[in-house]
């Protein structure tokens, strides 16, 4: 079961990758602030420019769902994260 999800998984990934980089040439990964101040620049110079732009977009997403994918296996694996576990007794006084 597990193997159909995740080859589901990646083949959802494989083909988004496979749009972005169809579409690639329509996005842009300037604010409008940074756009006016390169519009006199050369077209070599933007590209790499947009580049750098998502290359320093890829750490705090790589941790922001690298810390998601952490909680979901720590709650699918622990029963006291449920409240079941041997901890959630109650003590009678």
């Amino acid at each position: 079961m597990w193997r159909t999800i995740g080859s589901r998984t990646l083949l959802f990934i494989a083909l988004t990758i496979g749009v972005v980089l169809l579409l690639q040439s329509t996005t842009e990964a300037q604010c409008s602030m940074c756009k006016a101040v390169l519009s006199n620049s050369n077209a070599r110079f933007i590209r790499n420019f947009n580049i750098g732009i998502l290359v320093l977009l890829l750490p705090p997403v790589s941790i922001f769902c690298s810390i998601f994918v952490v909680l979901k296996r720590y709650r699918t694996e622990n029963p006291e994260s449920t409240g079941e576990g041997p901890d959630s007794k109650t003590e009678e006084r």
